[in-house]
């Protein structure tokens, strides 16, 4: 890092003495050495700042993330100075009285001044970098007079995003698609970091995340922002952000949280304030009309061929994952669901384990992800594929009859 700093001078010192010119008796070939090193210089700037911006920390687009960034950035200046100071004491010394001088080492044992003097200025430079840092830390805490609430919670591998001043809630999942991953398709500009829902918040307003999680630890974090919080299953955590500018900023879980841990990504979508709105009165339409449709085929069945389609649909979006495309599981993990008991003659079960989960298993609950009708079809269809063939089927009407038992 010390050496993207450096390299500019480097490279301003170099140009100015070929500016100034060599004597014509000075050797060509150490002129036209150091004419390759300045154009090795020159092309690498770009590199060097591509780099810097690639290992530095993330500058971010907000007040918060910027007084992160400018504290990172000050305190590393500052050890770089002491790193500076220290060192070139300890090789002039080392050089300047080195033995072949004729320099004896000194004999003392002890100096209390010294002393007192590498005690008390450590402790007057940390309390001088713990000013700022408290300031910034007590500004990313403080969540207070929030003008959205939105309730995030993780859940393997996904993230569900919940308005709580709006009747808007849905599932973000990964939109890669799976040839990608598999190397069946070259990889897109954003591999693994693009999902079919982004959460959507307003720009110049003050957002605040509720963190928590179904299943296992899971971490959100968006380094635009500066949060990384941790999703905790059975507790809270609180979060901020006030984004100025609209725009797409990206994360990523951050918390290692079980096989498809680096299928979690996240995607915030800024908009201006009534460009928001109108998407938010959208959504909660949308939601209203769908669970009034639901409401209504209720009372319509499905033939098998249909159920199985879908069901196929549903299973390989939401379950392969565990129980792979075969239905065959993952021996000592996920179990199969190729001839077994609750696939063959437990239907009530079967509803159920698929309704809400089972706890102690990564198995989590679909009640709220997944309509009545895809659980009626991925119930149908793990009863009726790979051989299971048990001519099962199940309606959204027999679900939704289960669930409000």
């Amino acid at each position: 890092m010390l050496f993207l700093f450096l390299l500019p001078s480097l490279f301003l010192r170099l140009a100015l003495r070929c500016i100034r010119g060599q004597p014509r008796r000075k050797n060509e070939r150490r002129r036209r050495v150091r004419t390759r090193l300045i154009t090795a210089l020159a092309a690498g700037l770009p590199l060097a700042a591509s780099a810097q911006s690639q290992l530095n920390l993330t500058q971010g687009v907000t007040e918060v993330s910027n007084r992160v960034y400018d504290l990172h950035m000050t305190i590393f200046y500052i050890c770089c100075v002491i790193g500076a100071i220290v060192f070139g004491a300890m090789f002039y010394s080392m050089w300047r009285h080195r033995k072949s001088k004729g320099y004896k080492p000194a004999s003392f044992h002890e100096n209390v001044k010294v002393e007192i003097a590498w005690t008390v200025i450590p402790f007057l430079i940390l309390v001088g970098m713990a000013i700022p840092a408290t300031s910034t830390l007590l500004a990313m805490e403080d969540t207070s007079e929030a003008d959205v609430t939105v309730l995030v919670t993780g859940s393997q591998w996904k993230w569900h995003y919940k308005y709580l001043d709006r009747d808007v809630e849905y599932f973000s999942l990964l939109a890669t698609p799976r040839q990608q991953i598999e190397n069946r398709l070259d990889k897109g500009e954003n591999y693994l970091l693009e999902v079919d829902r982004p959460l959507v918040i307003p720009t110049d307003t003050k957002v605040r995340f509720l963190i928590t999680s179904d299943d296992v630890i899971h971490s959100w974090w968006v380094p635009d922002f500066a949060v990384k919080k941790d999703a905790n299953p059975g507790f809270i955590n609180e979060a901020w952000t006030k984004v100025d500018e609209p725009g797409i900023y990206r994360g990523q879980c951050a918390e290692l949280c079980g096989k498809d841990h680096g299928f979690m990504p996240v995607v915030v979508i800024a908009k201006e304030p009534a460009e928001y709105q109108a998407w938010l009165d959208e959504q909660e339409r949308m939601q209203r009309e769908a669970k009034a449709e639901e409401q209504r085929l209720l009372a319509m069945s499905m033939s098998m061929d249909e159920l199985m389609e879908l069901g196929e649909r549903v299973y390989l979006g939401n379950c392969a994952a565990c129980h792979q495309p075969n239905g065959q599981g993952i021996p000592g993990v996920f179990p199969s669901l190729v001839g077994t008991e609750m696939m063959l003659n437990d239907i009530n079960g079967h509803i159920d384990i698929v309704v809400n989960g089972k706890n102690g298993t990564a198995m989590q609950s679909f009640k709220n992800m997944l309509s009545l009708r895809e659980i009626a079809a991925v119930v149908t269809y793990e009863r009726n594929a790979w051989g299971n063939n048990t001519g099962d089927m199940v309606q959204a009407a027999d679900v939704n009859a289960y669930v409000n038992e």
